[in-house]
């Protein structure tokens, strides 16, 4: 089987910390593609969830109140009747 050259360009420090890896691994960064390669092929997809679900900022600074209320719950009003609650978020 004939083998060619395919080139790519990555940054820098990617590819450093991707050499490590695979060296840790026992494979050359050529080994690793060629596996990565293989397995499209094989299944005929990318075997791996690629996704772009990053949160919002409004997400996201909902997300750090939950953590700041979970480290002190006492920073936060709770309801324990859902009426009063939604009396309150009404006014």
């Amino acid at each position: 089987m004939t083998q060619v050259n395919v080139n790519i360009r990555i940054d820098d420090e990617l590819k450093k910390e991707f050499d490590t890896v695979c060296g840790e691994l026992g494979l050359s960064m050529t080994a690793a593609f060629t596996v990565f390669a293989k397995t499209v092929v094989r299944q005929q997809k990318i075997p791996f969830e690629i996704s772009a679900n990053t949160p919002n900022a409004e997400t996201k600074a909902a997300m750090d109140e939950v953590r700041m209320m979970k480290k002190d719950p006492s920073s936060y009003k709770g309801y324990t009747d859902v009426d009063e609650m939604m009396k309150e978020l009404r006014s």
